[in-house]
């Protein structure tokens, strides 16, 4: 049995967050995902798991919605706000599918009543940290623009042609080209599936 609260030795590697009230819950979910290699951290309320340094690689949430204090629904609320990169995976000891269509409308990986099965968990668990390491992995890339060359890739991803950018249309024209070159993509469609994996807003206008 893993200790809670187990301190990250590799701050890159996928890691695992189990957010319950109910220790037997966690207990459960620890020893199975332990199971399947996956590095496992337990917290019993959403301020506990807030006080964690945000972990920078691919990460997954297992998050009870109805937990003391601030609830599942509310962290993730306040994750998105953050522009986080854990993906959730609800569990909950009431089944409301429509509180569960909205947290998935939020971007929520999985919705699972209690009880749920062992594989169908690790099944959302996978995929959770699959959707999360796109985003590290987009965000990275977008990492590599300038400050000026990120302003032009939101400004792209608007839907706006080069004259409606602005500045000069040779120096609109050359950004464009360095920022789809150094993100490797040949097309707008390509940049706006980038920003939507990053979970980057597109710009309407230059200031």
């Amino acid at each position: 049995m893993r200790q809670e609260r187990q301190r990250p030795f590799c701050t890159s590697e996928p890691r695992v967050f189990v957010v319950d009230d109910d220790r037997s819950v966690r207990t459960r979910l620890a020893n199975l995902l332990a199971r399947e290699d996956y590095a496992v951290e337990l917290f019993a309320n959403a301020e506990e798991y807030l006080v964690r340094v945000p972990h920078s690689g691919p990460a997954c949430i297992v998050l009870e919605v109805q937990l003391p204090g601030l609830d599942g629904l509310g962290l993730q609320r306040q994750l998105t706000e953050e522009g986080r990169m854990e993906q959730i995976v609800f569990i909950t000891r009431h089944s409301d599918m429509s509180i569960g269509i909205g947290a998935m409308k939020r971007g929520a990986v999985d919705f699972l009543p209690k009880p749920f099965g062992d594989d169908e968990l690790l099944a959302a668990v996978a995929l959770a940290l699959e959707r999360s390491a796109e985003v590290a992995e987009s965000r990275a890339r977008l990492a590599k623009l300038t400050p000026r060359e990120f302003e032009i890739f939101q400004l792209v991803i608007a839907g706006l042609v080069n004259k409606e950018i602005g500045v000069t249309l040779r120096t609109i024209k050359t950004h464009r080209g360095r920022v789809m070159q150094k993100l490797g993509v040949l097309s707008v469609a390509e940049l706006v599936w980038l920003a939507q994996k990053a979970g980057v807003a597109p710009r309407a206008a230059l200031h």
